[in-house]
């Protein structure tokens, strides 16, 4: 057994995950803000155990030595998105990064597993800034729909039991269930206009409940405290109504009224 210090060893793996993780989660908030569509769900990111990088190392006959350039996962995050068609947009924005490097591609979905397993992997080659310089590492991201990664992480539960060898049943209704999944996914993608649209009227409804609130607030800070009272038992009739258009007037309403009390205008 090699005696390096393996706790040193995955540092530079350990700060590449939480800049990746960092990195596409502020690409996501950075689209929202834009009032863009987002590919991007949520992210995820691990660093493999030496006890995990050692076997894979095993099965695959990489020498000690040569674990940085022979295990390509040993740092990874993990990008899901609602729609196939996301994953496709979102490899391209990778791509097209400068902060990092493409080694190269696995496109399980085109090409999947003959167990059913789907997802989109790059490997890339990423820049850390440690305390002993500049060290590049490698690192995968996987890309998958959240159908695909709910299939996988099953099959990682059970390959671990099995320990690889999954009984012939098990395997026959875990493959008819990754066909369930990209069923799924293709119906999903079918109907997706309708569920952007929605959740884009949802979100919006969401952001225009919170300037409201938030500018009620605003008047307290002024000391408009009857107004703001005024305006909060409107706010809670149109509210229990669902009514936007109404609640876009009283948003109106209040900014007016916040403008009159930083000029000092009485009600």
């Amino acid at each position: 057994m090699d005696g390096r210090d393996w706790k040193k060893f995955l540092l530079p793996y350990e700060q590449a995950v939480e800049e990746l993780k960092v990195k596409f989660k502020t690409l996501r908030g950075e689209l929202k803000a834009r009032d863009e569509y987002s590919p991007i769900e949520f992210v995820t990111g691990r660093v493999k155990k030496i006890s995990s990088v050692l076997d894979k190392a095993k099965r695959l006959n990489v020498p000690m030595d040569q674990l940085e350039s022979g295990i390509e996962d040993i740092a990874g995050i993990r990008i899901m998105c609602q729609f196939e068609e996301d994953i496709v947009r979102l490899a391209e924005s990778v791509r097209a990064r400068q902060d990092m490097s493409i080694v190269y591609e696995k496109d399980y979905i085109t090409n999947k597993k003959p167990s059913g397993y789907r997802s989109f992997h790059i490997i890339i080659e990423y820049p850390v800034q440690t305390a002993l310089g500049m060290k590049r590492i490698l690192a995968e991201i996987q890309i998958r729909t959240l159908a695909m990664n709910f299939w996988a992480t099953i099959e990682h539960s059970l390959n671990y039991k099995y320990k690889e060898k999954l009984p012939e049943d098990v395997r026959i209704r875990l493959s008819r269930a990754a066909e369930a999944a990209y069923i799924l996914d293709q119906e999903m993608s079918n109907i997706r206009g309708e569920i952007v649209e929605a959740q884009k009227m949802f979100e919006d409804n969401s952001n225009l409940v919170n300037r409201v609130l938030n500018s009620i607030q605003g008047l307290y800070f002024y000391h408009r405290v009857r107004e703001a009272a005024q305006f909060q038992l409107r706010f809670n009739e149109i509210w229990e109504a669902e009514d936007t258009w109404a609640l876009t007037e009283l948003l109106n309403e209040i900014e007016t009224a916040i403008s009159r009390a930083k000029k000092g205008d009485q009600p």
